[in-house]
């Protein structure tokens, strides 16, 4: 299985920025992966923004973002107050905030609600992903719900079980509103990435997907044999 190297800034950190619709939905679609980015070696500054964050779960947020990305790391958190499921009805409000990202340093790599996805307030964030941030890198990563609609991502991030066991920790640690719901448990976080491991054939058995919808290609990096 082919790899996808990203090209690094010269001189500066590589930029990061997670877009959710709600708190906790950046930990569940990419947290493992950020954490193998931190891993990696590379200089990183990772930005977080939530669209809809009431005052307790923004806390929540805050603890979460903390256990997950590292000081040196750690961008700017950014909250909006948008109400949950709702956001059809403040669509023009939604895109200013949005929009309003841009006033950070230009991302190089963006992650975010999968277009396909079954909730309303995701897939309206993904819209306004696509229609602010149009010369970007963008990775869409997928939430298990109730209403399903997981689908075929095609990009895969194998990640160590030890930062899965992190991941799930800091979302069962940090969001105390949600255990009570009946899908937020570490099975149904580890579960699916078991699953995402078997499709990449990652050798800790773990891994994170995504749908890549736009990619350049810039060539081939030097990297380790596969023969």
């Amino acid at each position: 299985m082919l790899g996808l190297i990203g090209s690094r800034p010269a001189g500066r950190a590589a930029r990061v920025l997670c877009v959710g619709a709600h708190c906790d939905d950046i930990e569940i679609g990419c947290a493992g992966t950020l954490l193998a980015l931190q891993a990696g070696g590379a200089r990183l500054e990772i930005s977080w923004a939530v669209v809809s964050a009431p005052a307790v779960r923004r806390e929540e947020t805050r603890k979460a973002m903390a256990m997950l990305v590292r000081r040196a790391a750690r961008g700017r958190l950014i909250c909006g107050d948008f109400p949950d499921g709702r956001f059809p009805a403040h669509y023009g409000a939604v895109k200013d905030f949005v929009e309003s990202l841009k006033r950070l340093p230009a991302p190089d790599l963006i992650f975010c609600h999968e277009r396909s996805d079954r909730h309303q307030d995701h897939r309206i964030v993904n819209e306004m992903i696509w229609n602010t941030f149009r010369n970007h890198a963008v990775l869409e990563f997928e939430v298990p719900k109730w209403d399903g609609g997981l689908g075929t991502p095609n990009l895969l991030v194998p990640v160590s079980a030890a930062q899965m066991r992190a991941k799930v920790r800091a979302l069962l640690a940090a969001y105390g509103s949600q255990r009570r719901r009946d899908w937020f448990s570490a099975d149904t976080f580890m579960a699916l990435a078991r699953l995402r491991g078997i499709e990449c054939r990652s050798r800790s058995g773990y891994a994170e997907a995504f749908h890549a919808r736009k990619l350049r290609f810039d060539g081939f990096a030097a990297g380790p044999s596969r023969e």
